[in-house]
């Protein structure tokens, strides 16, 4: 019957396709190599504390939201505890040299109405550009779940504009177009680089409203392997593949490191298609197939802290903030001011349980390129030596130095600090040079980083961010698409908005 399928790699996408090919009826076994599955879903606790490696805010998950009715249709909306970010306050920026702050609402009409009072000229672009960028994210067929083709050629030519280009397209004033362009944390973007689609669908899907993971964000990898399993699946963890076996341009199995072969009729790679081609024989693709999924330009990585607070110390914050050094900087996310401080990071206390007036946790993170690190790459975690210990505790305090300016007294209020930089990212998630968005988009030479999720060998698809879209809502998007494939076309996307106008 064709219906059995092993997916190498437990991430959210390899979770995400797997639980769709289950609930389809196919008998499905996700290899995952570390001992904890979700990839960017992943917790860790420490003394008692849950802390996110990865997915620290999220968007979807409000009414009619495309990740809202795909947890629907699989059955797993109420096991997901998720708290939603107020609209009043979905965003504080603070500008550190300039002392000025920013709260950015949610909702489309609130989003227009706030910046058209602080930039009461710029009211009519102001509009014209949110109206622009819901239609560019329309223009994206899978982020509105429609069941139709998205043929590249039938798209708009500004759906292929670089995001800086769309914004001041509508735009004069250019503390507005700083404004407009902060949530590019979420996407790495790069001046000139990054197409406008990839700004439209990140800004609208947190326009219409963010949300966190209350006792964090493991439970949706829980709950998809819980689905999975019942569905009669398996998920395995410390299942690390090291082989695939191709014969007469199809799969035969794939082996781990502890010589277990897996067969299956189907298969599909959740890896990083650079460390997937590896693993593949010599000759199965084209060498210039290989030197371009090789040579793709990553986005940028990050260094992470994370915070355990002091009991009844430092009030909770229910909102994402920003620190930003200051203005005319917000395209160079992965650069150094002055004494190699951050010129931006994002902070929260992310919500516990019964969350009362005090946090329990804080999470920061901070853009950096993978060439800060780049001196300790052929490292192993754990034995990196000397030198990349100080260089980590170097970053925290610097870190910690400029929290300080905003919330004088919280280097009191910390109990332990954590830390990860692009070397965990890249060892833990298995990401080429620790990139958080995978592979990067450049509006100038869209397919050349734009991945099919088919590949040259028959019974292989990939699934994950480096394909399609990123992120908690684009790569369950991208994994319907690879599911679809086995499935058939539309399939999946029937069932998911059928179930949705029944519920």
């Amino acid at each position: 019957m064709n219906n059995q399928v092993v997916i190498i790699g437990g991430g959210i996408g390899g979770l995400f396709t797997g639980a769709f090919l289950s609930k389809e009826g196919y008998e499905v076994i996700v290899l995952e190599k570390n001992n904890i599955i979700g990839g960017g879903l992943q917790c860790f606790s420490r003394k008692g504390k849950i802390f996110e490696t990865g997915m620290h805010v999220l968007g979807g998950f409000r009414t009619d939201g495309s990740l809202l009715k795909i947890c629907r249709h699989l059955g797993i909306e109420d096991k997901l505890n998720i708290s939603h970010i107020p609209d009043e306050c979905m965003d504080e920026l603070y500008f550190a040299k300039e002392n000025i702050v920013y709260k950015i609402p949610s909702g489309k009409d609130n989003f227009i109405n706030y910046f058209s009072t602080l930039f009461p000229e710029e009211s009519a672009g102001i509009k014209n550009y949110v109206d622009e960028i819901y239609r560019l994210a329309d223009e994206t067929s899978l982020f509105s779940l429609k069941e139709e083709d998205d043929n590249i050629y039938n798209h708009s030519e500004p759906y292929f504009w670089a995001a800086d280009k769309i914004i001041e397209h509508y735009i004069s004033n250019p503390t507005l177009q700083e404004l407009l362009a902060y949530l590019n944390s979420f996407y790495a973007g790069v001046k000139g680089v990054t197409p406008a689609y990839i700004h439209a669908i990140i800004n609208v899907l947190y326009i219409n409203g963010a949300s966190r993971f209350v006792g964090g964000s493991q439970q949706l990898a829980d709950a998809l392997k819980e689905l999975i399993e019942v569905n009669g699946g398996r998920v395995l963890s410390d299942k690390f593949v090291t082989k695939i076996n191709v014969q007469d341009n199809t799969i035969q199995s794939v082996t781990t490191a502890d010589g277990t072969d897996y067969t299956a009729d189907w298969y599909v790679s959740d890896i990083h298609p650079a460390t997937l081609i590896d693993m593949i024989p010599q000759g199965t693709f084209r060498h210039c197939y290989e030197q371009r999924i090789k040579n793709i330009p990553q986005t940028f990585s990050a260094f992470s802290l994370y915070i355990d607070l002091k009991p009844n110390s430092f009030p909770y914050i229910d909102h994402t903030c920003y620190y930003i050094e200051e203005y005319g900087k917000m395209w160079e996310l992965n650069s150094l001011c002055e004494e190699s401080l951050p010129i931006k990071f994002m902070y929260m206390t992310p919500p516990d349980a019964n969350q009362g007036e005090y946090a329990s946790r804080m999470l920061i993170y901070c853009i950096i390129d993978f060439d800060e690190v780049k001196e300790w790459e052929h490292t192993l975690p754990g034995k990196r030596g000397i030198g990349y210990e100080n260089w980590k505790t170097s970053q925290k305090n610097k870190i910690i130095s400029l929290l300080e300016k905003r919330h004088p007294g919280i280097t009191n209020m910390i109990a332990a600090v954590y830390s990860a930089s692009p070397l965990t990212i890249r060892d833990y998630f298995g990401t080429k040079n620790g990139a958080i968005f995978g592979n990067r988009h450049d509006c100038d030479n869209f397919i050349y980083s734009q991945l099919s999720v088919h590949t040259k060998i028959r019974n292989l698809f990939l699934t994950g961010q480096n394909v399609n879209l990123h992120g908690i809502c684009g790569v369950p998007l991208t994994a319907i698409n690879t599911a679809e494939k086995i499935t058939g076309s539309n399939s999946i996307l029937k069932k998911i908005n059928n179930s949705n106008e029944m519920a």
